[in-house]
């Protein structure tokens, strides 16, 4: 992962279930006082192969300043996040967060 491209956008998938994940992640998410967007609990993905995804939630984080992929992902530890990936579109990713342009996919209540 390299530093030297800046970003002021990410995205990453937090796992509740996992060994990594702790009990109180929304409040240390909370506590970075940043805007965030997390997806409703994604608990009906299947994959392609027809089984179910593991239950998760997408979490997007939104900083008014730079910052670079090694600094956000030492945030993303804290929570639990597994995977980082820059988003150029808040309004497509808080979109996907619920899969409103995918007809294909299990349709997520924006209100949750």
């Amino acid at each position: 992962m390299s530093s030297a491209r800046r970003f002021r956008n990410f995205a990453t998938v937090v796992y509740p279930d996992s060994v990594n994940t702790p009990d109180d992640w929304l409040s240390i998410l909370s506590d970075f006082k940043t805007p965030v967007l997390v997806s409703p609990f994604h608990d009906q993905d299947i994959n392609p192969t027809g089984e179910a995804k593991k239950s998760h939630y997408h979490v997007l984080i939104m900083f008014e300043g730079m910052k670079s992929q090694d600094q956000v992902k030492e945030l993303f530890d804290q929570i639990g996040g597994v995977g980082l990936e820059t988003v150029n579109s808040i309004r497509g990713y808080a979109r996907y967060l619920c899969h409103l342009d995918n007809p294909d996919k299990h349709q997520y209540s924006p209100s949750d």
